[in-house]
């Protein structure tokens, strides 16, 4: 894996977030310049019950929902539990730090830690999902079982 040359930060919370939450983070966030791409990771929420004595029937969870981010509506297939964001440079990391704060505020701790959290080099299973790719914001946001695509939010750019 070559070396990013931009900063990579994780936001870890000490509990999974509800959609209102996430949505409210993912607004503030939306709102900085200078984020270059954003990966939110945590189990996922599937619409139907996979396993199990339920097999087959309706998953009825309330954190399966729609949110809107940065003026766009999409479903949050997943429960959050990380943040991977990548920032254009240094400078944003003290402007991150502060919407945490806010948001997070009084409701629990979290951690956030800057290192190398996404990939930024095309790998094979980036070229079996994609192909070539002309934006190198993609690579790396692949999950090789998903059957959709990344759902890319235009910011302030």
């Amino acid at each position: 894996m070559t070396e990013s040359t931009y900063p990579q930060l994780r936001i870890v919370p000490t509990r999974f977030l509800n959609p209102e939450t996430t949505e409210k983070l993912l607004g503030e966030l939306c709102e900085i310049d200078g984020i270059r791409r954003l990966v939110l990771n945590g189990p996922n929420l599937p619409a139907v019950i996979p396993y199990g004595p339920a097999r087959g029937m309706a998953n009825d969870t309330s954190y399966r929902r729609s949110i809107m981010v940065c003026g766009e509506e999409f479903v949050l297939h997943i429960h959050v539990g990380t943040i991977l964001v990548e920032l254009e440079s240094a400078e944003v990391i003290s402007q991150v730090k502060l919407v945490c704060d806010e948001v997070f505020a009084d409701k629990f701790p979290y951690g956030i830690s800057e290192g190398t959290y996404m990939r930024s080099n095309m790998t094979t299973t980036d070229y079996a999902k994609y192909g070539i790719v002309e934006d190198e914001r993609i690579l790396g946001m692949s999950d090789p079982k998903s059957k959709q695509r990344p759902i890319i939010l235009q910011g302030n750019r």
